[in-house]
């Protein structure tokens, strides 16, 4: 074999690092190799963005499951009844097939409450219904779910780069203007010096 894998892996670097305005180029220009700085520090930056969402959807994951844990340990699920059935109910939106109705349930001291929580359309009166109650006895939204917890976590891992990359973008396209200013500057300077002799011997 005429380069071995590590040859090989070297000369990858080197052709990128030129690539970037890296290494010994004498037409590469100082404004050159300051552009390739920010794309570098843009890059590396683009690339601590992921193990950052990752630290951050799971510790958002960890305090959601932590919080659910914490609710599901303080609510209490019963069984409460219709009070009124809701055969000739119209929903409120089109499409719809809930509605909501009076509903009653005892709580933890045999204590009576009501109040209204959705159900099918076409569910006739005494009917049973599940429902989370708190310490109090009031009635309350179910507790999340170790899925929700997950589904939250998953979502800011990869939401977070989704916004950070194409920020990073922006900013280093916007760091790159003056350069590219300057950069046309000194091609006009340095045009103005040699277009009379470049044009002097083409006629």
């Amino acid at each position: 074999m005429s380069s071995t894998p590590q040859h090989r892996a070297e000369l990858f670097v080197m052709m990128q690092l030129r690539r970037l305005s890296f290494g010994h180029n004498p037409l590469r220009r100082r404004v050159d190799r300051i552009e390739a700085a920010f794309l570098l520090l843009a890059i590396a930056v683009a690339l601590l963005v992921i193990p950052a969402a990752a630290a951050l959807g799971t510790t958002l994951h960890d305090r959601a499951e932590q919080s659910a844990a914490d609710d599901r340990a303080s609510l209490q699920q019963v069984r409460a009844r219709t009070l009124e059935g809701t055969a000739n109910a119209v929903p409120s939106t089109l499409g719809l097939s809930t509605t909501s109705v009076r509903v009653s349930w005892q709580d933890r001291s045999g204590s009576s409450h009501e109040g209204k929580t959705d159900v099918l359309l076409g569910t006739p009166v005494n009917t049973g219904v599940t429902i989370w109650i708190d310490a109090a006895g009031a009635m309350t939204g179910a507790p999340g779910t170790s899925g929700d917890s997950d589904a939250l976590g998953t979502a800011i891992a990869l939401t977070l780069p989704l916004l950070a990359w194409p920020a990073l973008f922006a900013a280093w396209r916007l760091a790159c203007r003056p350069l590219d200013r300057r950069r046309a500057d000194e091609w006009a300077r340095e045009w103005r010096k040699v277009s009379p002799r470049w044009t002097g011997r083409q006629s």
